[in-house]
């Protein structure tokens, strides 16, 4: 499975000096690139981690270092084929771990990176396209 081309990555970013950081990367992938429940060789979802990886590290590279931040993943789907949130975590694993090679974060512990359970959300396919949308919000220090 190649990643190379993403006709609907669309980064947007909202951020004013009153607010913490905030971006949202959207990825026009139908379908998850990696999941928990694929049986595949070992070394072919290495290869689709380190593409994934690679991305969000190119992507992110003009992001400044945020100390701190929460990440949030939604695959926007276009059926009502039951699914489970836990078996897109790999995407999600990925996509934190290309912000820490990015140096947004130090880390993707606790410490530094609050990863939210990835979401999976109906919409018609008239409103909008299957995707996966990558939220990165800036928070304040651990208390």
């Amino acid at each position: 499975m190649s990643l190379g081309s993403f006709d609907g990555l669309t980064p947007a970013t909202y951020d004013t000096p009153e607010s913490p950081f905030n971006t949202t990367f959207t990825f026009a992938w139908e379908k998850a690139p990696l999941s928990m429940n694929y049986r595949m060789h070992r070394m072919q979802a290495a290869n689709i981690t380190k593409e994934i990886r690679s991305l969000m590290h190119s992507l992110a590279r003009n992001i400044p270092d945020l100390g701190r931040c929460r990440v949030d993943l939604i695959w926007w789907v276009n059926t009502k084929h039951r699914r489970d949130e836990e078996n897109v975590v790999p995407v999600l694993k990925a996509l934190c771990d290309g912000l820490v090679d990015a140096e947004v974060v130090e880390d993707d512990t606790r410490e530094f990176m609050v990863k939210m359970m990835p979401e999976i959300r109906f919409i018609p396919k008239r409103q909008k396209l299957a995707c996966f949308e990558f939220t990165i919000t800036e928070i304040g220090t651990a208390a």
